[in-house]
């Protein structure tokens, strides 16, 4: 993997008025990562999540992309710089009425100026990617949950972003379909070359696709660098190690 940085966050307070979320926030992001945040309920994973994303300013400090430092950037750069970005809310964030091949064809039609045939092509590629081919015309009404995490994931990638940030990926879902979702994130990395940033709590997709990591703690309202999750079982910070090992016991 190419260890350029592709996501350097420096000095990060994240804040809702006087109430600290967490605090002084530093790690990298190295092209071809699969990245993982975690920590457990209510420790700010999702906060952040919206800070990288270009959806909540910081406090304190900034988000840098491939150098470029986004929360002091224009807002005409800062739209350049989110067009990197692809991202997949937890809940896949689909509009219900419109079919998923035009839930995927929109920010194709808002951000570039391909044909209709040219968008109906590049969708139809996009939701094989995520095995759903021939379900373009149905609605997200007519999907389980697994297959509504996988369009909004087609949806992230629609305009072949370099990072893409996935929220939750396995919330709601069984354990099969879980692991499913968790090797289709694995083989997009591979395949695509993409930089993938995850926020979860969930132990098995944190030890199957994590290759860094940190912790955020609720306690302490900041972060413990981990590394590689499957090393921090063994030789991890003793509170990242409980995280990590709960119900194993």
């Amino acid at each position: 993997m190419d260890a350029a940085p592709r996501i350097e966050v420096r000095d990060l307070t994240m804040a809702y008025g006087d109430f600290v979320v967490q605090r002084d926030l530093n790690f990298v992001v190295s092209k071809g990562d699969i990245f993982v945040i975690m920590g457990g309920n209510g420790c700010g994973k999702t906060t952040l999540m919206r800070a990288l994303a270009g959806l909540q300013a910081p406090a304190k400090g900034t988000v840098l992309y491939a150098g470029e430092d986004f929360w002091n950037a224009s807002p005409r750069d800062q739209e350049r710089i989110m067009r990197r970005l692809g991202i997949m809310f937890q809940g896949g964030a689909l509009w219900s009425s419109l079919t998923l091949a035009e839930n995927v064809a929109l920010p194709l039609s808002e951000y570039t100026e391909l044909s209709s045939g040219r968008i109906d092509e590049v969708v139809s590629f996009k939701l094989a990617l995520v095995g759903l081919a021939g379900c373009e015309d149905l609605y997200p009404s007519e999907l389980s949950g697994g297959m509504r995490k996988r369009a909004g994931l087609a949806r992230a990638m629609a305009l072949d972003p370099e990072i893409l940030v996935i929220d939750e990926p396995s919330a709601g879902l069984d354990p099969l379909t879980a692991r499913r979702l968790d090797e289709l994130i694995m083989e997009l990395r591979d395949s695509l070359g993409a930089t993938i940033v995850v926020v979860t709590h969930d132990l098995a997709s944190i030890l199957t696709i994590g290759s860094s990591s940190i912790y955020l703690d609720a306690e302490t309202h900041t972060m413990i660098a981990t590394g590689n999750p499957k090393q921090a079982v063994i030789s991890g910070e003793a509170k990242v190690r409980r995280f990590l090992t709960r119900g194993m016991e």
